[in-house]
């Protein structure tokens, strides 16, 4: 294990982040936020044809590049301190590893080669509306659709699927082409696949307070979907899709922390009181110190993790849990500080500091909040 990047990913570091200060400035992530889609398929577009960034960790046989989680890692951190506004989040970690980890061949070939070359914006349809990021709170029911059906031994196979209930907080749900939605049925938890313009299907935009990270809240009603991998097989399937997108969103949680820190000294560096520039002031030293030592620690967690994801390894579901709880904490700290040490003109819309803020508030919660993912640590370590 090594935590030095290589020259070439280093080099991926660098490139994205001279796409995302032309592409992400803040005018721009305001422009986008204030829109319903919430992304700028153009840039999109760029992302897919010039940097290969939907593809980038989606294996070659279905149209990816082929690399790691690691690059994932690196993409998503420069992308939380940038705030882009893209369904990446949901179509490349979410969608794509709940594929991935289905065991379905045909869906994988069928749906996959789209989300990397980033034609097909897709997402994962799982919560509801307690918010649970929890396979066992699915209400949700999915019916056999039996028009004759088929004979397989002494079952009758239905010729397909239909779905009838909602979910909520569905990221980018209302642009999606693609929605995987977890539903239940006889024989347990089902991964389905749903189309965007499928009959019964309606998607509204929900209010957040995070706005540059667009939700939704989705309707089915017999709404009909194509079953993905085994019918009642899908939990260990979702469960590791969920424990891979609290890794990504650390990494991204990471990125934004840095960010605030960053934004915290130069400011301290700049203001001048008293005759001085506050950053000579202990108490203005000792905040800035306190986050580095914790972004620092944000980071080793995020790494960790992603090496895991990367190796498949055993302890990836501890290292989500501690990288999703320690970095949950670290970025709502550091971007209230960076608040704090701005001073009057941080509380001002004018100003960026509350962009982070409420990203970092909206990113604590999603997938698990650090006390959800506190008691699975407890829990899978027997404590």
């Amino acid at each position: 294990m090594n935590f030095a990047f290589s020259e070439e990913q280093d080099e991926l570091r660098e490139a994205v982040r001279r796409f995302l200060a032309d592409k992400s400035p803040s005018s721009e992530v305001r422009r986008l936020m204030a829109t319903t889609e919430g992304y700028d398929p153009a840039v999109w577009r760029q992302m897919a044809d010039e940097l290969g960034l939907q593809s980038l960790a989606i294996p070659e046989e279905h149209g990816g590049a082929g690399f790691s989680f690691v690059e994932l890692v690196i993409v998503l951190e420069e992308m939380g301190a940038a705030l882009l506004c893209a369904p990446f989040l949901s179509s490349v970690v979410l969608a794509a590893n709940a594929l991935l980890t289905s065991g379905d061949a045909e869906a994988k070939a069928r749906w996959l080669p789209g989300i990397a070359s980033g034609e097909t914006i897709a997402t994962l349809a799982l919560t509801e509306d307690a918010g649970r990021w929890d396979p066992d709170a699915v209400q949700l029911v999915a019916s056999p659709a039996r028009r004759g059906g088929r004979r397989s031994g002494d079952r009758r196979e239905p010729d397909g699927w239909t779905l009838h209930g909602h979910k909520s907080y569905v990221l980018d749900g209302h642009v999606a082409a693609l929605l995987l939605v977890v539903a239940r049925m006889e024989e347990g938890l089902g991964l389905f696949a749903v189309r965007g313009d499928a009959s019964g299907l309606v998607r509204m935009p929900l209010s957040t307070m995070d706005q540059t990270r667009k939700q939704a809240r989705v309707e089915l009603a017999d709404t009909p979907a194509q079953l993905v991998g085994s019918a009642g097989q899908a939990g260990p399937g979702i469960t590791k899709t969920l424990q891979l997108a609290a890794v990504a969103l650390a990494a991204e949680q990471v990125g934004g922390a840095q960010h605030c820190l960053d934004s915290s000294v130069e400011y301290a560096k700049a203001r001048i009181q008293f005759g001085r520039p506050i950053g000579s002031f202990q108490a203005i030293k000792h905040k800035c110190a306190d986050l580095l030592l914790e972004v620092e620690s944000a980071r080793s967690a995020a790494y960790y993790a992603g090496w895991a994801a990367a190796q498949d390894s055993d302890e990836l579901p501890l290292a989500a849990s501690v990288a999703k709880s320690y970095c949950s904490e670290t970025y709502f700290h550091a971007a209230a500080e960076n608040i704090q040490i701005h001073g009057g003109i941080g509380f001002t819309w004018e100003h960026d500091a509350h962009l982070y803020l409420k990203r970092a508030k909206s990113s604590e919660l999603l997938f698990g909040d650090p006390v959800c993912h506190r008691e699975l640590l407890a829990r899978r370590i027997g404590i």
